[in-house]
């Protein structure tokens, strides 16, 4: 039997900035056994946007400020948080984004939190919905999204996209919502086309014409590629990207193109 050669399917597609990167620990789940950057390396990856799990779960303004220590120096945060270990992040690898998280348990903290870091030079905030046991309809989403609207901020989120899609809109928000499912995809279609500052990650759309759907339907300068390493494995998303039916152009856009637009600035 003929071995299933990733390499070969994936070919020569390389993304420039994976944008659903976690650095840390989730307290229930067992570590992963290599950091973020070296995954995203090793894939043909070059820059992750980094969200830390410390900011989401436990305490924003440390592990933000990890986030961006790990950036200035080039690296992403190890898969243990440094500060727990006394031990430096994990050098090589792919390059880093700095993302805030915001914990919206806590939304009139966040909202200072999100205005340090846009003075810092932070472009985008990601919210954890599922983690922090908050609904679409509390009082905090649409309290935060307003504040990321007004300070021009991109905002990452987690959660059921029937539901989330709610507190945003109206706004003028550039959102991009990671947990998109294929079975969901039309729901996120209907509310996108009144909404252009809505986009969607690939990470979960991998039925046989998900991507093509959406490029057909609003365009390819909506779908960002994410891979939610290192807690998911990045090969599904590659070879989704890397053996479908887009242009080389849009290729381009999904692999990096569209979230260099929505998290440095860069011009598409």
């Amino acid at each position: 039997m003929t071995p299933f050669d990733t390499r070969r399917l994936i070919g020569d597609l390389v993304v420039t900035l994976d944008a659903d990167v976690l650095g840390g620990a989730y307290p229930d789940r067992d570590l992963p056994q290599e950091p973020a950057p070296h995954i995203l390396a090793r894939h043909d990856i070059t820059a992750g946007a980094v969200a830390s799990l410390r900011a989401a779960l436990f305490d924003m303004a440390s592990g933000n400020d990890e986030t961006l220590a790990s950036a200035a120096g080039g690296t992403a945060l190890p898969a243990a948080e440094s500060s727990a270990h006394g031990e430096p992040p994990a050098a090589g690898g792919a390059a880093v984004v700095p993302v805030g998280a915001l914990d919206l348990r806590d939304p009139l903290g966040a909202v200072r939190e999100m205005e340090r870091l846009a003075a810092l030079g932070v472009r985008a905030v990601r919210l954890f919905p599922d983690e922090q046991g908050v609904e679409a309809g509390f009082p905090s989403v649409r309290h935060v999204a307003g504040r990321a609207a007004a300070l021009g901020l991109t905002v990452l989120t987690g959660g059921d996209v029937r539901r989330f899609w709610q507190p945003f809109t109206g706004l003028g928000l550039r959102v991009v919502f990671l947990d998109t499912h294929f079975y969901h995809l039309g729901d996120f279609l209907v509310a996108a086309a009144d909404e252009p500052g809505f986009h969607t990650s690939t990470r979960l759309l991998n039925s046989p014409d998900a991507l093509e759907t959406v490029a057909g339907e609003i365009g390819a300068d909506r779908l960002l590629f994410g891979s939610r390493t290192p807690y998911y494995e990045p090969l599904v998303p590659l070879l989704r990207l890397a053996t479908g039916d887009l242009k080389p152009d849009e290729v381009a856009l999904v692999a990096g193109g569209n979230a260099r637009r929505l998290l440095l600035g860069e011009p598409s």
